[in-house]
């Protein structure tokens, strides 16, 4: 008998059935269909492979073994490999997707955004990545996924995993001079360029002012999950994120000019 576990997510429900996942599917699928299989002829082995869809509409895909966290991190998730390993893994996402994106600028959930460098995953965060030990190995859940501008991700990415935001709160963790160079380690295994460092704090305060809207959007919608994620306050902690980052800004700005390395 092969065995069924109900996995809840923050926005689907997802069950397992053996060594696959089974999840629901909407308009955008068959854009996120073809990128994994684009990651899969890539030999990119960080997303789970597609399997096809069921009679009943739930996509079928691999099951990536090891352990999710969500919020509070475990100390794995926390742990300065996972930083490491995150960062280094979104880059071979990203380099795996850029020569897909010329033909494939619609379809997706999320709207593309210029310059489309890349098929972002617009999620990139602990509660969408696997980990084996502390080490990132693998992508979950790229319903938001669209072209766009590496940055977009690479701050987004910068806020979850490096823990930037305001510790009072509880979104951050240590001083803001502790989470700019853990900011700064997670550019540096990256590979991000200078002008992507000097445009960083502004764009991490960018993509939470849109997630923001996207979530009251959704909610407006009827999306019974950001409604609830509004009634549990999750817009305010990323506007107080956002003021953060605005009162600390030398802070980030000192620790990303800082060269790989040093």
């Amino acid at each position: 008998m092969v065995e069924r576990v109900l996995l809840k997510g923050g926005v689907n429900e997802v069950l397992r059935v053996g060594e696959t996942v089974h999840r629901p599917t909407g308009p955008w699928s068959p854009a996120v269909h073809g990128l994994l299989r684009h990651l899969e002829r890539r030999g990119f082995r960080g997303a789970p492979r597609l399997h096809g869809v069921t009679e009943d509409g739930l996509e079928v895909l691999d099951f990536i073994p090891g352990r999710v966290s969500d919020y509070p991190l475990t100390p794995e998730a926390a742990s300065g490999e996972a930083l490491e390993s995150a960062a280094e893994l979104l880059r071979a996402y990203h380099d795996a997707t850029a020569e897909y994106v010329a033909g494939h600028e619609t379809g997706w959930m999320s709207p593309a955004l210029p310059p489309a460098e890349v098929i972002l995953h617009n999620d990139y965060a602990p509660y969408n990545c696997v980990l084996d030990g502390t080490r990132v190995v693998g992508i979950i859940d790229f319903d938001t996924a669209a072209p766009g501008p590496r940055l977009w991700d690479v701050a987004y990415a910068v806020h979850r995993w490096a823990q930037v935001g305001d510790p009072d709160a509880g979104t951050g963790c240590g001083t803001a001079e502790e989470q700019a160079v853990r900011a700064r380690v997670f550019c540096d295994r990256y590979g991000l360029d200078a002008a992507g460092r000097g445009a960083l704090v502004d764009t991490v305060a960018a993509r939470l002012g849109a997630l923001v809207e996207f979530m009251h959007a959704q909610a407006a919608a009827g999306v019974e999950a950001f409604r609830r994620h509004i009634e549990e306050g999750h817009d305010t902690l990323y506007r107080n994120d956002i003021a953060y980052l605005g009162e600390r800004r030398a802070a980030f700005e000192a620790a990303l000019s800082v060269p790989d390395g040093s």
